[in-house]
């Protein structure tokens, strides 16, 4: 019988991209991961991807299982085997978008691209066909130039590496008189202009049109297979806000793969937004919980010397940035003002500015949620204020909206785009006072988590959202867990920090003061203790610094490279990498380690113990110190993991199996147990964050453990609730009130068990 499911622990399948990680690989590691307590493997899509894909969200077709990772079968013996062990699967589903980087693979859009409009699958994806005034305008040339080399081969036109079909009774003449006969139009992918609705604005992956029932049918028959045959126990939705009509599309799976099913939605949340009740779903995968866990870790004395630190690089506030993207997106923002003059009748050379200034002040992913509804009134409002003579086509736009229809859609999966590039593209990639917080699910321009907002917050998750995911790591996360915890003690140390960056920047000056601001504390954050810079380690550290700086598209972008500026940033990469300021970083690496590590391992078991069901990323049981994806889904030492395991030495080991053996003895406690905060006293009392669970399970933890060094614990207690407890890390019995010193001798936080003598 498979258990409830109480924690996850999500693997990355690889096919012969890199070092293949298939269903087999998987079920090799049952054993290890039943040994530390998991419930359930999480798997990465599984679905068949592009060829050569390194993370699966390409897929190409959504009929059949990846034979790259071992086919149906191999899927169905990976869950046999798992549910012998009483544990279960997860799957992760990509319902938004396609792959579409190779034609030939896709079969559906390949046949869009034969056959055009007249396509059986022509109203599977999300094609604006007035765009190219009856064709599909594909991005996909790296220059007008490329067009010279065009040739004919068989019933395919060839450009490049780029295979393409020829309609039927088009093919005479040369190659560029069939291409003129297409269904199809090749332009410049820098361009910006597009045939067709895109994931943000990643061209290789094609939006798919779920809200059309035969759509829905055919891109989840074979889910339905899983579920109706037992194979697996669950899905993460990914991209949810992408999608048409979110709150229908989730109902429709709920009916399809049934009500015990365990559907988690990727969706982040912005700070103070609720996911909507009505969702048919336990909850989202977890960034909300990441901001408040991780916030934890962020000592606010440290804002004033960081704050002033990072003044010279500010960005720009939120709207402006987010009007900014606006622009950037016209290829969306010209196919919603179509829909808004169709459904108004209305030609305003103003509605472009008009609705760019709306964008500006919309600061979730989507605002036609039951509870966001309010926000685009607000908005409108709001920018009619800030610019009056907009005043009537915001008006325009708001009528049309508020009659439904495709201009309404359009608005909210372009706001998706729009929020989505301003924060986690410009934002996290600029603001630099303290970059642990530039994460998915948090706000950097809030200076951390107070415990009364943790608690709070928590205390209502416990209520509202008991089975939602929790997680520190993820396939999409900016830093790993370990790294923003060590950046995060520098909000202890501003002054010695500010010190060091300023002397480096003195020795070694970045081409740009914010780009270096930025950088340091990543090179910071992934610096290795023992200060040996391997070649992998700096190969990693250039291809995270050339993402990074396209990202923040302020010196150079993605469209746009400025290879001058990218090879000094380079340059400036290698003095510091091999220069003397190497000594200096391992040395401030050495000093902040200890707190480093307290606060990995005490965000670690907050993670595991409050309300929600935890996830463990592969390979965060041990230290890891990885950056953006694709780094962060490099293949994992489990034989590492599987000695540390046996040692039981390794502290944040020691948690991640205490802490998942304690849910599943106790899965009441953690599933249904109210939560309620446990205040520590004495002077050092805001150094401690505890709770209970239910009335068998205590929680404790220690932070800002580099200013706690200076001042001590002095006299400060945790009254625990009556009775004897055990900690379950250590065997150490406590009882009454206890002093925070010995509570927190050994490691930085505790897990008590209610001792029944």
């Amino acid at each position: 019988m498979v258990s409830p499911v109480l924690s996850t622990y999500r693997l990355q399948l690889r096919g012969p991209a890199g070092r293949r990680f298939t269903f087999a690989d998987a079920e090799n590691l049952l054993d290890y991961l039943d040994a530390l307590g998991i419930s359930h493997l999480y798997l990465s899509p599984i679905l068949t991807p592009t060829s050569g894909s390194s993370h699966g969200y390409d897929v190409t077709d959504p009929t059949t299982v990846s034979a790259d990772l071992g086919g149906p079968d191999g899927l169905a013996r990976l869950s046999a085997a798992a549910r012998s062990r009483g544990m279960g699967l997860i799957v992760d589903i990509v319902p938004n978008h396609a792959g579409v980087e190779v034609p030939a693979e896709n079969p559906w859009w390949w046949d869009v691209l034969r056959h055009g409009r007249s396509s059986d699958y022509a109203g599977f994806f999300d094609i604006d066909w007035d765009r190219g005034a009856g064709r599909l305008v594909l991005p996909v040339l790296e220059s007008d130039r490329d067009l010279a080399g065009l040739t004919r081969h068989g019933d395919t036109l060839v450009v490049g590496g780029l295979v393409l079909p020829i309609a039927p009774g088009t093919g005479a003449g040369d190659p560029h008189q069939v291409l003129d006969r297409q269904h199809y139009h090749l332009v410049d992918w820098r361009s910006g202009v597009c045939g067709y609705r895109r994931f943000l604005t990643i061209n290789t992956l094609a939006a798919l049109r779920q809200e059309d029932v035969q759509v829905f049918a055919a891109t989840h028959r074979e889910v339905a297979r899983w579920f109706a045959e037992d194979v697996v126990d669950g899905v993460r939705i990914d991209h949810l806000d992408g999608l048409s009509d979110p709150v229908g599309y989730l109902r429709r799976l709920r009916a399809l793969i049934g009500p015990s099913a365990w559907i988690i939605v990727e969706k982040n949340l912005a700070t103070g937004e609720a996911l909507d009740p009505c969702l048919p779903v336990a909850g989202t995968t977890g960034y909300d919980a990441l901001r408040l866990i991780g916030g934890l870790f962020v000592d606010p004395d440290g804002v004033p010397e960081l704050s002033a630190l990072a003044a010279p690089t500010a960005v720009g506030p939120l709207p402006t940035l987010r009007t900014m993207t606006a622009a950037a997106l016209a290829n969306d923002s010209q196919r919603l003002l179509r829909c808004v003059t169709a459904a108004t009748g209305t030609v305003d050379p103003r509605l472009a500015k008009a609705l760019a200034a709306l964008l500006g002040q919309i600061g979730v992913y989507r605002c036609d949620y039951p509870m966001t509804e309010p926000i685009l009134p607000a908005a409108i409002a709001q920018a009619a204020a800030a610019e009056p003579e907009l005043a009537e086509p915001l008006g325009v736009i708001g009528a049309a909206v508020a009659g439904g229809g495709e201009a309404a859609v359009r608005l909210q999966q372009l706001c998706v785009a729009v929020v989505a590039g301003a924060v986690e593209g410009s934002l996290f990639h600029r603001y630099a006072r303290l970059v642990s917080l530039n994460e998915f699910g948090g706000d950097p321009l809030r200076f951390g988590c107070t415990s009364g907002e943790f608690h709070a917050a928590v205390a209502g998750r416990a209520r509202h959202w008991p089975d939602a995911m929790t997680t520190l790591s993820t396939h999409d996360t900016m830093r790993g867990e370990d790294v923003r915890a060590r950046i995060g003690v520098l909000s202890q140390l501003p002054g010695r920090w500010a010190g060091a960056v300023q002397r480096w920047e003195s020795r070694i000056p970045c081409p740009d003061a914010a780009t270096g601001l930025f950088l340091w504390q990543n090179i910071f954050g992934a610096w290795p203790e023992d200060g040996i810079v391997t070649e992998a380690l700096r190969a990693r550290l250039h291809a995270y610094a050339r993402k990074a700086i396209r990202e923040a598209g302020g010196r150079t972008s993605w469209r746009d490279p400025d290879n001058a500026f990218e090879r000094a940033v380079s340059d400036w990469l290698d003095a510091v990498l091999h220069g003397p300021v190497a000594d200096e970083l391992t040395e401030l690496v050495h000093a902040v380690a200890p707190h480093a590590h307290s606060d990995a391992v005490a965000q670690k078991l907050l993670a595991l113990t409050v309300p929600g069901v935890p996830d463990v990323y592969q390979g965060t049981e041990l230290w890891e110190d990885s950056l953006a994806d694709p780094d962060n889904r490099r293949a994992v030492d489990f034989a590492a993991c599987r000695v540390a395991l046996e040692a039981a030495t390794h502290p944040k080991m020691r948690v991640v199996q205490g802490a998942l053996r304690a849910r599943r003895a106790r899965p009441d406690t953690f599933r249904h147990g109210a939560y309620r905060p446990i205040l520590a006293a004495g002077p050092a009392a805001d150094h401690v964050v505890g709770f209970r669970r239910a009335d068998d399970v205590a929680v404790a933890i220690t932070r800002w453990t580099a200013r706690l060094a200076e001042s001590g614990w002095a006299d400060t207690v945790i009254a625990l609730p009556q009775g004897p407890w055990i900690d379950r890390l250590t065997g150490r019995q406590w009882m009454g009130a206890v002093r925070a010193a010995e509570l927190f001798a050994e490691l930085p936080g505790v897990l008590l068990e209610r001792h029944h003598s």
